[in-house]
């Protein structure tokens, strides 16, 4: 679990309520013009509402995170979501590095990630999902903790996460960087955008290489050899002033190999032969159409076309695979006298075929769905909001409603509740908290829909005395049920596994608690976060496991005159529960940041992750059995230590 400070979570956390500073939701519409402006972030609550007083607890990394994330970690969005309180980023493999967003304690695959509100990242093809996204392409970042499934369908039970990208603007933007680190990481990424009044373009490119490297000197890799290479241009036109098309293409192409330290150097023999390596590309089609018919009424018909295509090879066994998935919506959002009204259609479908071995294992799943959504302004500035989807799958329906209420007492103090439903189709495909040897699963099974009943609270604090002295501060309550959980089980008879309905249930409670300061130049975060996740049933009443109960963390920054930039930001989790029961010590984690602007386009950053050098390593061995035939624990720390990055950023 990483923290890079220099992107202003202090921003994300007082955005929760009360926004200070509002990203613009599209600012090529009706005025061509490049300020920012106070806007409404719509991506999430599909409404036109202003996020501070959003009854839908919605938390944003803005453009600024996005472009000082690129600083630190160019390659992947994983850090920088690690940072955000309640989240966590769990690796799932040490071979391949591949990793899972982890929300409010649930399993990986109750999050949903979404990318301008469309599910690209699900099945086999989210596997390696948020280590391909590069924060210098995108806008912004909407996180939703708790159910969101009445507006984005199965899957968010945990939450979501919503990918924004980038719109261009009228003046020419252009974004280079470099970046290379201890890790022997090496980074290049490419941002150019602008438009006109009748088009507009915009272009990434971005190349990651990572070398192999054994951190503990075990004989195998810490961080595997990895290549990845991106590129995603899109169009837009724009045929009068209420209207936006966009056709776009995105192209994802990465090798990953990690294993036994001598396979890697070509040096393999009869002991040491183990390693597992990757080939995946991902092919995306999307398109946009947005048409204001005024300032409160808009119609958006958008979707998708993707193809996912990943070779697993092994010294032991080689499968390939393809998912084809697709999304198409179709909405409305207007207004209907005291009410924000928001309603729609969808449809998404995903279909999974064993290239080699042939044919082994296949499967088709997907949704049609309907949904409304009714913002009631009650007063001046209280909210209520009501929603309820209805979705068909599988030749099952079902229905998720929800409740939620933002209510201000005055200029200080607000509240925030709500409750909502959610389900999970189940696929023994998704990337789980342990991955599993696919040739080793099998369809099949009593496995129904997972339901889930979430529910949420909060109460705030703020104090501005002018622009630069501020404090704030949330208290945040959450409880989630997850009924009819499944859950891997091994097959008596030929000893494969297959997914079944589990007769417990999941639950995860807790508590959120952060303050932020801000005194002139300098800005304070803590925050802390209480986790109580389990499983209950009749013969079990135990915590998930690798999911730690408390964790506190804090961010201290200090700028002079725009040009240098300090950042100190420390970490504790507390101890969590290995899968056999045994308990796992405390750790802290340090992060030191100084950044350079050297005028207005130019700026170096110099970061150091882990400072301490904590790995779980240094705790325990990560691997049982043989070197020829090891067994990889699951991951409860970092692995790769200290890390030490330098960054290049020119900016038009």
């Amino acid at each position: 679990m990483k923290f890079s400070f220099i992107i202003s979570v202090l921003c994300i956390f007082s955005n929760i309520v009360y926004a200070q500073q509002h990203i613009p939701a599209d600012d090529s519409l009706h005025k061509a013009k490049d300020s920012l402006e106070e806007v409404t972030v719509v991506a999430s609550t599909r409404g036109n509402q202003k996020i501070e007083t959003s009854p839908m607890k919605v938390e944003v990394l803005g453009l600024e995170e996005m472009k000082e994330e690129a600083g630190i970690k160019p390659g992947n969005i994983a850090s920088i979501l690690g940072d955000v309180s309640g989240v966590q980023i769990q690796q799932t493999s040490v071979a391949s590095g591949n990793s899972n967003v982890r929300i409010q304690g649930l399993d990986g695959k109750y999050t949903q990630i979404l990318r301008d509100g469309m599910p690209m990242y699900d099945g086999f093809a989210g596997g390696f999902g948020i280590l391909t996204i590069p924060p210098l392409d995108l806008k912004q970042i909407e996180l939703v903790k708790g159910a969101a499934s009445t507006l984005y369908g199965g899957g968010a039970i945990a939450g979501l996460v919503n990918l924004i990208s980038k719109r261009p603007m009228f003046r020419q933007e252009l974004d280079a960087l470099v970046n290379y680190t201890s890790l022997q990481e090496f980074n290049a990424n490419i941002y150019a955008s602008k438009r006109n009044q009748k088009i507009g373009y915009n272009f990434f490119a971005g190349y990651n290489n990572q070398q192999a490297v054994d951190v503990n000197k075990d004989g195998f890799s810490d961080v595997g050899k990895s290549n990845s290479f991106l590129i995603h241009p899109k169009l837009f036109f724009y045929p009068d002033d209420k209207t936006v098309v966009a056709i776009g293409y995105s192209g994802s192409f990465d090798t990953r190999k990690g294993g036994d330290m001598q396979v890697l150097q070509n040096n393999a023999d009869s002991i040491h032969k183990y390693y597992e390596g990757n080939i995946s590309t991902r092919h995306t089609g999307e398109y946009l159409i947005e048409r204001y018919l005024n300032n409160t009424t808009k119609f958006t018909l958008k979707g998708n076309l993707s193809f996912f295509d990943r070779t697993i090879n092994t010294n032991t066994y080689t499968l390939n695979g393809r998912q084809t998935s697709m999304y198409h919506e179709l909405s409305a959002s207007f207004k209907w006298g005291v009410h924000d009204m928001v309603i729609g259609f969808c449809f998404s479908s995903n279909n999974y075929k064993t290239i080699y071995p042939y044919n082994y294992i296949g499967g088709r799943d997907g949704y049609s769905g309907i949904f409304a959504q009714s913002t009631w302004h009650v007063k001046k500035q209280t909210l209520l909001e009501t929603g309820v989807r209805m979705d068909i799958t599988d030749g099952t329906n079902i229905l998720l409603p929800r409740l939620a209420v933002f209510h201000p007492f005055n200029n200080h103090w607000a509240t925030r509740a709500g409750f909502g439903m959610g389900y999970k189709t189940p696929n023994p495909l998704t990337t789980q908290t342990i991955e599993n040897n696919i040739l080793n699963i099998k369809t099949g099974g009593n496995v129904l829909p997972e339901l889930s009943y979430g529910y949420n609270a909060e109460v705030n604090y703020k104090k501005d005395w002018d622009k630069e002295h501020s404090f704030f501060i949330n208290q945040a309550f959450f409880l989630t049920h997850v009924y009819r959980p499944s859950a891997f089980v091994t097959d008596t008879v030929d000893g494969k596994m297959y997914l079944q309905t589990m007769k417990y249930h999941i639950s995860s409670a807790g508590f959120d608690t952060y303050i932020k300061l801000q005194l002139s130049s300098w800005e304070l975060y803590a925050g802390y976060t209480f986790t109580d996740a389990r499983y209950i049933g009749d013969t079990i009443n135990r915590s998930l496991p690798i999911t730690p109960k408390h964790r506190w963390a804090f961010v201290l920054v200090k700028e002079w005159d725009e040009k240098w930039r300090i950042g100190l930001e420390g970490s504790y989790t507390g101890s969590q529960y290995r899968y056999d029961g045994t308990g796992t010590p405390s750790y802290l984690f340090i992060a030191l940041m100084g950044q350079c602007n050297i005028g207005k386009h130019i700026s170096i950053v110099l970061n150091c992750e882990n400072l301490l050098d904590y790995r779980m390593s240094n705790v325990e061995t990560l691997y049982t059995g043989t070197i020829s035939n090891p067994s990889f624990k699951p991951l409860w720390a970092p692995i790769d230590g200290r890390v030490i990055n330098l960054s290049f950023r020119w900016h038009l």
